[in-house]
């Protein structure tokens, strides 16, 4: 309603100087809204900590190159991780190869995978590379090549790489 006064007035005041305040003047009544900034953190903090934990639940550690199709694990990364990648498209199945931030998984072969636990793909045997063949339902299927030539399929969770 143009030209006319709509009884709606907001008025900004500091109270007790730990809250910020303000309040809405309806129809000549006041109606408190009060913005706590140690609550607003709190919020924030919880905030950034879901965000935080998600990514360390999907735990990408893995890239497939778009153009070759070779996968590759980083060297040093940042967060904890344990990947397995199985026989079949199913976790329940034999665990072939294990890549995993944990000294215990990787020095002795803890999980006694055949393809065998590494800290990343640089750790493999000199000649070793593994390939990237398609999706399967909720995994990737991937082609494990020995130095030697033998070629060995296993599955990965989908959550555990990206394909760049």
């Amino acid at each position: 309603m143009a030209g006319k006064n709509s009884g709606h007035q907001v008025f900004f005041y500091d109270c007790n100087q730990s809250n910020l305040a303000y309040s809405l003047q309806i129809n000549g009544k006041m109606s408190p809204y009060l913005f706590n900034p140690i609550r607003m953190n709190r919020i924030i903090s919880f905030i950034v900590f879901l965000l935080i934990a998600s990514n360390a639940i999907g735990q990408v550690i893995g890239r497939v190159d778009k153009k070759t199709k070779e996968f590759t694990v980083a060297p040093d990364q940042k967060i904890e991780y344990r990947v397995f990648g199985y026989q079949y498209a199913n976790n329940t199945t034999q665990e072939m190869i294990c890549f995993s931030s944990r000294r215990a998984d990787v020095n002795d072969n803890y999980n006694r995978c055949p393809l065998g636990s590494y800290f990343d793909t640089d750790k493999m045997k000199p000649g070793d590379k593994i390939f990237y063949l398609g999706p399967i339902g909720t995994f990737g299927k991937f082609n494990f090549v020995s130095g030697n030539g033998k070629k060995t399929l296993f599955y990965l969770p989908k959550s555990s790489f990206v394909i760049k």
